[in-house]
């Protein structure tokens, strides 16, 4: 079993999730007492987000090559983003380690295109829906036709994510605008929902709705399990 290196705290509590579940399909996968061999650094979200405030990604990008290259050195054959924000930076942390980065955006891509889906919804934080690099990646490297909500509404979920999920907070009204934005995504023309956040599944899950929606942290997890394990 190939060592994983988690980069994490951003925020803990989708961190937490990405342990369990990571933990829970690789005991899946094997029985018996198995559990995944994992490295964990886990940032203090605070001096992050703070940083992803004042848009200095240069500094971050110097802190998480800094933490890339700690966990390759404790032994981690390969790195994990636990944050789909931060996957900003993925180009930059690829060049600069010597294990692959499971990328969350690939993982999901190939997860939409199993399921003959060609228009997707994209529903994140405000850097994650206004960014290039998510859409990018999704439309130049997987062809794929990418829908994003208005900007009332991208302003609307990236206060929720940080002024609610990020702490813990379920609010019954937040969760009556996500599903609102669901269904405008669906009418424009999405056939799928992205949830381009670790934190969303807090808010919404596919039991409620009938349009597919595409949980990243555990999409991203099963990519993980697959290289650990060396599964096709």
């Amino acid at each position: 079993m190939k060592v994983l290196g988690l980069i994490g705290g951003m925020n803990w509590q989708s961190t937490v999730e990405y342990y369990k579940i990571l933990n829970a399909m690789v005991n899946e996968k094997l029985g018996k007492n198995h559990s995944a061999r994992i490295l964990l650094f886990s940032v203090d979200f605070e001096e992050i987000l703070k940083l992803e405030i004042e848009n200095n990604w240069p500094q971050i990008k110097k802190i998480m090559i800094e933490i890339t290259n700690s966990l390759e050195n404790a032994g981690a054959e390969a790195i994990i983003l636990c944050s789909n924000t931060m996957h900003l930076i993925a180009e930059d942390l690829e060049k600069a380690s010597k294990v692959p980065l499971i990328s969350v955006i690939d993982a999901t891509a190939e997860t939409i295109k199993k399921n003959n889906i060609n228009s997707i919804g994209l529903l994140g934080t405000k850097f994650t829906m206004e960014e290039d690099f998510y859409k990018k990646r999704l439309t130049e490297k997987h062809k794929l036709k990418v829908l994003t909500p208005n900007k009332n509404d991208v302003e609307l979920v990236n206060n929720i994510i940080y002024g609610e999920l990020a702490k813990g907070i379920v609010s019954p009204n937040s969760k009556k605008e996500l599903m609102r934005i669901v269904r405008d995504l669906v009418s424009n023309g999405a056939e799928g929902i992205i949830l381009g956040c670790t934190e969303l599944p807090m808010l919404i899950s596919q039991e409620e709705v009938t349009t597919p929606l595409f949980d990243t942290l555990k999409i991203h997890m099963m990519a993980a399990v697959k290289f650990s394990l060396g599964l096709e």
